[in-house]
């Protein structure tokens, strides 16, 4: 018999004793993708409204501040990216674990993952504050240089609550328990709403309020969560950590698909730093404010797909738990026909209603010259929204599979083989300016698809040929 590439064991004899979660996640595939995505997409569109309130917000302020968000952003997404790499790597463990019938061991991986997230968030803090002046310089922040640094280093002293909330959200997913996801989320999301225009305005802070206003929110809810986990205790796993001692077998289960993630989504902040230095070379602070400010509409349109992506991976790993191969391919296919189909209709809204949306981010005097170039913006990339759903649930797929290599080379397939390098001819090759580089984000999306598709299904088959063979 063909051996499959896990470290998970043969599903146990042993019953568990199984939360509603728990009887979602090893349940009917389809329905499992639904319940898990629509807390998650709820939670991810409260996060991302948030976001887009706070652009409003600090768009008052004039394209500086805007600008100096925006040179923040890949910072604050690499950190992210490491800090979903643990929830994602822990995450997948943890489903598979459940799947093959193994509380103990899926206990022992949740606490693995709060050590390891505590020791990284230690190391990385410090690094990023000392380092703010010379990062944003370096991102050609210019006259908005001092307001970047300020936003920059207030951010990195919350890294430690975006690293925990991260954690403990993917140890919830994990378990099938997507509720509780969502609500701290939505808490989170609607606290920073509120504080934003007092810290900004009321108080008179300017871009450093909105910072401050995130990470008041950010405490909040990560005590929220902190509760669930280790006071309450009513979640699957158990945290143990009286005599914790590292387990080699765990760290590789965690670090084969918790690395590429990381490395993969340090991928696209590297490609969101490579897109603001073109279009920074190109428009200046007022492209830059462009960019961010389009691309966090685009990450409004395409935000559910997150949502599916992280049932993807949780109900994917269950299967693959169980060996339940026919189960993981129905929950892929049928979460890939929803994605792209929602993502359609997304983007012809987009399309339509370009132009109210740029009045929403335009609505001061200072940023009222951008109207253009950012209209112009959302009427191109509505193009790239159904091809975010293959590549995103694809390797979604391969981390609930424990295929993090595969994710990771499918990641930087389209991040940094495909984007940047259209971006960069379309946009300055072909002296396309800003339009050249919307057109070369659309351009990389369409070539990256039919690789995605068919490296998915290919490995769908082979696993369908070893239950046959078995």
């Amino acid at each position: 018999m063909q051996q499959l590439d896990e470290t998970v064991e043969k599903p146990k004899a042993p019953a568990m004793h199984q939360t509603k979660g728990v009887e979602t996640l090893l349940g009917d595939p389809k329905k499992a993708i639904i319940k898990l995505s629509i807390p998650m997409i709820a939670a991810v569109l409260s996060h991302t409204i948030y976001n887009l309130t706070d652009a409003i917000w600090v768009s008052g302020k004039g394209p500086a501040s805007l600008s100096a968000v925006g040179f923040t952003f890949p910072f604050l997404f690499m950190a992210m990216s490491i800090a979903n790499g643990i929830g994602i790597g822990s995450g997948a463990a943890i489903s598979r674990r459940i799947g093959a019938g193994d509380k103990s061991s899926a206990d022992s991986v949740a606490s693995h993952a709060i050590v390891i997230m505590l020791i990284i968030v230690f190391l990385f803090t410090g690094a990023m504050i000392y380092s703010a002046r010379p990062l944003m310089h370096l991102m050609g922040a210019g006259e908005a240089l001092d307001l970047a640094v300020t936003y920059a280093r207030i951010m990195f002293l919350g890294l430690i609550l975006i690293f925990f909330m991260q954690t403990a959200s993917a140890i919830l997913r994990s378990e099938g328990d997507a509720k509780r996801a969502m609500y701290v989320m939505l808490a989170g999301s609607l606290i920073n709403i509120i504080l934003d225009p007092i810290f900004i305005y009321t108080l008179g802070l300017g871009v450093a309020g909105a910072a401050w206003a995130t990470l008041l929110s950010m405490s909040i809810v990560s005590f929220i969560a902190f509760y669930w986990l280790f006071i309450e205790k009513k979640t699957f796993v158990s945290f143990k950590f009286r005599g914790f001692r590292f387990e080699k077998k765990i760290l590789v289960d965690i670090g084969k698909v918790g690395v590429p993630a990381s490395v993969s989504q340090m991928s696209m902040a590297l490609m969101a730093f490579s897109i603001t230095k073109i279009v920074a070379l190109i428009g200046g602070p007022d492209g830059v404010a462009v960019y961010t400010t389009g691309w966090r509409v685009s990450t409004l349109a395409t935000l559910p797909m997150l949502g599916v992506a992280s049932a993807v991976t949780s109900v994917a790993a269950a299967a693959l738990g169980a060996r339940d191969y026919k189960k993981m391919e129905i929950s892929f296919l049928f979460a890939l026909k929803m994605g792209v189909l929602v993502e359609s209709v997304l983007a012809v809204l987009t399309f339509l209603f370009a132009s109210q949306i740029t009045w929403v981010f335009t609505w001061s005097e200072e940023t009222a010259r951008i109207i253009g170039d950012l209209t112009q913006l959302l009427r191109v990339v509505w193009i790239f929204f159904p091809t975010v759903a293959v590549g995103m649930l694809s390797t979604a797929m391969f981390q609930g599979a424990g295929k993090g290599l595969t994710a990771l080379i499918m990641t930087i397939l389209r991040t940094l083989v495909f984007t940047v390098p259209c971006v960069w001819f379309f946009g300055i090759v072909l002296e396309g300016g800003l339009l050249g580089v919307w057109n070369g984000l659309v351009v990389s999306g369409l070539i990256y698809v039919p690789i995605a598709f068919g490296w998915s299904t290919s490995y769908l088959r082979k696993l369908k040929n070893i239950e046959v063979q078995a």
